[in-house]
Formats: C-alpha cells, structure tokens, sequence
C-alpha cells in the first residue's frame, strides 16, 4: 500500500474486535462519513443508542476509533475512525486461532459486502444518469502470474487507488459520490485441463 495511506495493520486483538457486525459497519460509516455521536450512528444502522456506544467504546479500546473533543457538544460524544483503511494477512496470526477465525470472519464479511453492493447496483442502473451508468462497472481477469507478481501487481494497484483518492479530496469536483471499489486476487488451483502459460 502507498506509505502515504494513513492505515493499520491489524493486531490479534484488534482483528478479533473489528470482527463483529455492528462494529465493522460503525468502523465502516466513520471512515466513509466522518466523526459522529453514537445517536447519529444508530439511527443511520437502525440500532439502539446504547448498544451502538458500547461497541465505540469496544472499538476505542483496540485503538480504531478516537473521541473527539468538540467545544460546546455537551454530553454528546463525538467519535472519528482512527486510521483509512485496516490491512491484516493470514500470516500475521498463524499461532492464534481466534484470530485466524476472525480474519475468515471478515474475508467473509466482504465477500458479502461486495455482492450485496453488486446487486444494489445492478438493480438501480437503469435510473442513474448515462455518466454513471457508463462509469459502473465490473471486470474480471484470468492471469497467470507467481506470488511475488500477484502482490506487486496489488501493490501498484493500490497505490494508483491512493492517488485518485488524493487527488479527488485536493480538488473536490461538483458530482463528486462515494464508489466502492473491490480488488481481489484469487489464485486457483491448477486443473489438469488448465495449459500453462508455455502451452498457450
């Protein structure tokens, strides 16, 4: 990932406690819509107050989310993410099972997530404007590359995903929306039909 990407790379703790419905989507919110009071949170999830301050604080304690001090607020908490973006990898748990069942626990959460967004999209395509419409879009590639080649190609990948970002946030342009982008690298066993690349 770009050095300049604000992220954290999730410990064993961390991992178990973002590993959670309520609390990923909270995590979630914060970072796409900004600092938030837990009423404004469970009213946007459709949840009750107090379940939703009980997980902030879950959250605060593994060092995900922050308070904000704001001026005037009252005895309303204000809470913001404390990083952009979490990253984890199998490896980082490989004696610790609980923590290896929560980074399956979020693998499967996202795949989730995405088909979730791919069905939302498809169903209200036909009402965005031709822009959007021609800006949506899903694409899938048959590669044949090493390990080393996968994670260099994630890599520059992300970092591209990084500068866009930048970009976008230094010169806000009218029309701006939030768009969610997935990358997934998914190597596949080799099947005995399959050619190799030498074959081709």
């Amino acid at each position: 990932m770009a050095d300049d990407l604000n992220q954290v790379h999730l410990t064993s703790r961390q991992i178990q406690v973002l590993a959670h419905p309520l609390r990923i989507r909270l995590l979630g919110r914060l970072r796409g819509d900004g600092p938030a009071t837990a009423t404004h949170l469970a009213a946007v999830l459709s949840t009750n107050t107090g379940a939703t301050s009980y997980h902030l604080r879950q959250l605060a304690d593994a060092g995900l989310v922050i308070e904000e001090e704001r001026p005037g607020s009252g005895r309303q908490r204000w809470w913001r993410a404390a990083h952009e973006m979490s990253s984890w990898r199998r490896s980082y748990y490989l004696d610790d099972p609980d923590a290896t069942a929560a980074a399956e626990w979020l693998e499967t959460f996202q795949a989730g997530r995405f088909v979730e967004l791919a069905e939302e999209w498809r169903r209200g395509v036909a009402a965005e404007p031709p822009e959007w419409r021609d800006a949506g879009e899903l694409s899938d590639y048959l590669l044949h590359l090493d390990a080393e080649q996968v994670r260099a190609l994630m890599e520059e990948i992300e970092e591209v995903v990084v500068r866009h970002d930048r970009a976008a946030q230094a010169d806000p342009r009218p029309g701006l929306r939030p768009v969610s982008l997935y990358l997934a690298a998914l190597p596949r066993s080799p099947k005995p039909e399959d050619p190799s690349p030498e074959e081709k």
